[in-house]
């Protein structure tokens, strides 16, 4: 069984696939959101963020919540 010859097609790529005013626009709205002051986690130094009254990152926000519910869990046990 023979294959069909193929023909031969143009492919057009364009240089620009998103609109350079998109993109300059998704460029300052990037540049706005890292204007804010960097605070780093008082534990690990990874960004945390800037309005929190402790200074922790997410994970150690995280980890420092789960912490208090293992404590809270254990003192009638312990009592």
């Amino acid at each position: 069984m023979k294959r069909k010859p193929q023909v031969p097609t143009e492919v057009v790529i364009s240089p620009e696939i998103i609109d350079p005013e998109i993109r300059e626009g998704a460029r300052r709205s990037l540049d706005t959101d890292r204007a804010k002051p960097l605070v780093k986690c008082t534990v690990c130094g990874a960004e945390a963020t800037p309005n929190a009254t402790e200074q922790l990152c997410w994970v150690c926000r995280r980890l420092k919540i789960s912490a208090w519910r293992d404590v809270e869990q254990q003192m009638p046990a312990q009592e």
